[in-house]
C-alpha cells in the first residue's frame, strides 16, 4: 500500500502573504498526521519565500511520522540539514524566479558535487532522496552517488495537454521506476499530482510513496485540512 507524504509549503504560503502567524504549517502537519499521512514535507528555499527556519525546526521536534527537508545541494542547507537531522533530505533545483519547481535536478551535469552532499548527509545518518525527471541517466547517476530514494518529478505529466501526451508521459514515469526499483532504490513520486490525475497511479507497483502538498491545501480551502488529507489517502492507499 503506498504512503502519503503532505507537503506544508503552501500552508506557509499564505501565511508569508500577510506576514503573520497565521495559518501556521506546523498546526497543519500535525492534522495531516492525526488524519492518517505517514510524512510531512517542507522546502526551505535560500530566499525563504514560504517555510521558515523556525518552521523546520518546530516540525523537527513535532513530527511524529517522517520528516522530509527538500533542498538545494548549496552549503548553507547542508548546514541546517546536518543540525536539524531531518529523516530525509530530499535534494531539489532552485531558481529564484521560479513560481514552483520546474523540473528534476540535473544529477548527471554534476555528479561530483551531488556525491559530496549525499556523502555530508550521510555522515548525520541522514536518508537521501533525489529529484530527478523520469530519465534513466539521471535514476542511474543517482544510484551511482549513493541516493538512496528517488522521486520522480510529475510536473509534465500533470502538465499534459492531451490524453496522447498524458499517457506518453505516464509510461516514461512507469518505466523509470521499475528501473529505480531495479537498482534497490526507495521510488517515490510527486509534483502537480491531484485528485483526478493521481488515480491512473495505482498501477505502478514499485512507486510507494507520493509527495502531494499543493492540491490537499487548495482543497483543504473548502474541505477542511483534515477531511483533504483523508480523501488523498483514500485514493493512494489503494495502490
Amino acid at each position: 500500500m503506498a504512503r502519503l507524504a503532505v507537503n506544508v509549503d503552501h500552508v506557509a504560503t499564505v501565511r508569508q502573504a500577510r506576514g503573520t502567524n497565521e495559518p501556521d504549517p506546523v498546526v497543519a502537519a500535525a492534522i495531516a498526521e492525526l488524519a492518517g499521512a505517514e510524512g510531512i514535507i517542507c522546502h526551505l528555499r535560500e530566499d525563504r519565500r514560504h517555510i521558515q527556519d523556525r518552521d523546520v525546526r518546530i516540525l523537527r521536534e513535532t513530527v511524529k511520522t517522517r520528516l522530509n527537508l527538500e533542498m538545494a545541494a548549496v552549503p548553507e542547507m547542508v548546514r541546517i540539514a546536518r543540525e536539524i537531522l531531518p529523516d530525509l533530505v530530499t535534494l531539489v533545483p532552485e531558481k529564484r524566479q521560479e513560481v514552483t519547481t520546474e523540473g528534476g535536478l540535473d544529477v548527471l551535469g554534476n555528479p561530483d558535487l551531488y556525491r559530496k552532499v549525499v556523502e555530508e548527509l550521510k555522515e548525520k545518518s541522514i536518508e537521501v532522496s533525489l529529484f530527478v525527471d523520469p530519465d534513466p541517466r539521471q535514476i542511474e547517476i543517482a544510484h551511482t552517488i549513493g541516493g538512496d530514494v528517488v522521486e520522480i518529478h510529475t510536473g509534465h505529466y500533470a502538465d499534459a495537454r492531451t490524453r496522447a501526451e498524458a499517457m506518453e508521459r505516464f509510461e516514461k514515469i512507469a518505466q523509470s521506476a521499475i528501473l529505480a526499483d531495479s537498482m534497490k532504490l526507495g521510488v517515490s513520486a510527486g509534483h502537480g499530482l491531484n485528485y483526478v490525475n493521481v488515480k491512473r497511479f495505482g498501477t505502478i507497483p514499485q512507486i510507494t510513496e507520493y509527495s502531494i502538498g499543493h492540491s490537499i491545501v487548495a482543497r483543504a480551502v473548502t474541505a477542511g485540512f483534515e477531511k483533504a488529507v483523508r480523501e488523498m489517502i483514500e485514493l493512494v492507499g489503494g495502490f
